[in-house]
């Protein structure tokens, strides 16, 4: 069997399909999931914690000057991320968890 037919027999087959599709909404659902986070979830969040904005909270370790920029740990930026992700994947269990159920009911 040559390459070309192997790569053609595999492409066209439901699983890598269906793994594409999968991909580009879960890119799409991530995009979602993070503008949900950081311009509805966290605005209020600083604003309790004192108008503080998770994304500039930062350690400086080292002042900008006139050749160089500051140097710092942006841990807001982190902090952001991984309320991100920990969205995603609650939202993920969910659908996993819905979807599971639906099939359990189909048998």
């Amino acid at each position: 069997m040559s390459m070309m037919s192997e790569f053609k027999e595999f492409a066209v087959k439901g699983n890598a399909v269906d793994m594409a599709v999968g991909i580009v909404i879960g890119a799409a659902f991530g995009t979602v999931v993070t503008s949900l986070v950081s311009d509805i979830i966290m605005p209020p969040i600083g604003m309790l914690l004192g108008g503080v904005s998770f994304t500039d909270l930062s350690f400086v370790l080292s002042e900008a000057s006139a050749e160089t920029a500051a140097v710092a740990i942006n841990y807001g930026n982190f902090i952001q991320t991984v309320l991100d992700f920990l969205i995603v994947a609650w939202a993920i269990f969910l659908v996993v968890k819905g979807m599971n159920r639906l099939q359990k009911n189909e048998k």
